[in-house]
């Protein structure tokens, strides 16, 4: 597809997605109709599989398989010349899809965003410093070293403008990195960090957004004004005029109560009753008395205003008091209907127990559908796998509401762009 612009018609973009899980960057992107996914790197095998059935139905890629390309990105010959490999099985290689096209135009994606985590270094026990996803960013940079497009857009958390594994200050390694490659970002990238709740996303989530241009393309003046521009204006004109609260976002999916007696479903425990009408992904994970019974407790509490459990101190004794272990960091939290969520993180796969339905008939954490609407992620976006693999996907998603004004914001600079 098309669109017409300025009485010229502008053909779609030709995008490539690196570490891309299972396509949050790449949904925003498609949902604009103005981008062409030419291919998409992920070596974990389930978000393959999720994002090449995405491509394939909801996008009409027919040849989604070949344009999912699962490998280790780290290999980067093979990558750009082809595998034959135990593990990834065989493929001819980046090139064989983006040198016959002529090359493409963007690149987006965001390495793993554990290892430069601030919660996690708060907790560390020295592998952080050792993590070989701290440099996984140079494997992007050969990518884009590559290929040359005019643009990229490299997503991260905060946390990366202050990680310094072995004493590298990385976000400067990643600076220095684009410059040598041809690219003009901003100098300072704390002027890079985004609030995604005022793009509609109802999760308070914060990330830093890189968008770079190259300079051979466009001059370097020219590079300097269209980067502060996007930044300053281009990127904030979608911004929305009230953020979404949790209600609007999960308020109305079907109820799920606590049953008398467990049962089974697809060979799972329940503990609570099925989605009526049913909604996929929408299954209660299996929760036990005891934490029903915190549930109650901490929920009746907002309920009722006394706010007995709002302090980390409170919710430790809590913890301490029902189960008999002490911890470190408060295992509670209950989401609120009127706010936005806290952080939907990928480590969501262990318990839950930090994203508690505020619903007190309901007594249980959210489901993997709601993750997903606090994501943005559309229903009609069926994800397959385990609860392990389903939470950890979405988790790590970059959420498609926010991708969608990113798109339409990098479409602007790159039309306003070619138009002068």
């Amino acid at each position: 597809m098309d669109k017409k612009n300025s009485g010229e018609i502008i053909s779609k973009l030709n995008t490539i997605d690196l570490f891309a899980g299972c396509g949050g960057l790449m949904e925003g992107f498609e949902q604009t109709g103005l981008f062409n996914t030419l291919a998409v790197v992920e070596w974990e095998k389930m978000p393959c599989m999720n994002i090449e059935k995405r491509l394939a139905t909801k996008w009409g890629y027919v040849d989604a398989d070949k344009r999912v390309l699962r490998f280790d990105i780290q290999r980067d010959e093979e990558l750009f010349n082809g595998w034959n490999d135990p593990v990834y099985g065989v493929s001819e290689g980046l090139d064989s899809i983006i040198l016959p096209k002529g090359g493409i135009d963007i690149i987006v994606g965001g390495p793993p965003c554990q290892a430069y985590s601030i919660a996690k270094r708060n907790r560390d026990d020295g592998e952080t410093q050792i993590d070989y996803r701290n440099y996984l960013f140079e494997s992007y940079l050969k990518v884009v070293d590559r290929y040359k497009p005019n643009a990229f857009v490299f997503e991260n958390v905060p946390g990366i403008l202050s990680a310094k594994p072995g004493n590298n200050q990385i976000i400067y390694m990643i600076q220095e990195g684009f410059l040598e490659c041809g690219y003009y970002v901003l100098p300072n990238l704390k002027d890079a960090l985004i609030d995604f709740t005022e793009y509609g996303v109802p999760q308070k989530r914060n990330r830093i957004i890189i968008f770079g241009l190259k300079i051979d393309s466009f001059g370097e003046e020219v590079c300097k004004k269209a980067v502060e521009s996007f930044y300053n204006t281009i990127l904030p004109k979608y911004k929305v005029k009230t953020k979404m609260s949790v209600r609007e976002a999960i308020g109305d999916l079907p109820k799920l109560f606590p049953l008398k007696h467990e049962q089974k479903y697809n060979g799972r425990r329940l503990s609570h009753s099925l989605p009526e009408p049913f909604v996929q992904n929408h299954i209660a994970r299996w929760q036990s008395e005891r934490d029903m019974n915190i549930f109650k407790i901490l929920i009746d509490d907002i309920d009722s205003g006394r706010n007995n459990y709002v302090s980390t101190e409170a919710l430790k004794k809590l913890y301490t008091e029902y189960t008999g272990k002490i911890s470190n960091v408060h295992k509670y939290h209950v989401i609120r209907w009127d706010e936005q969520s806290n952080l939907i993180p990928a480590h969501l796969f262990k318990d839950g127990l930090r994203h508690i339905h505020p619903d007190i008939q309901q007594l249980r954490t959210i489901t993997v559908r709601e993750a997903a609407r606090l994501q943005t992620f559309d229903d009609d976006y069926i994800f397959h796998g385990s609860n392990v693999d389903t939470y950890k996907m979405i988790g790590n998603a970059v959420p498609p509401k926010f991708s969608k004004c990113l798109a339409l914001a990098v479409y602007d600079v790159l039309s306003n762009l070619s138009n002068n």
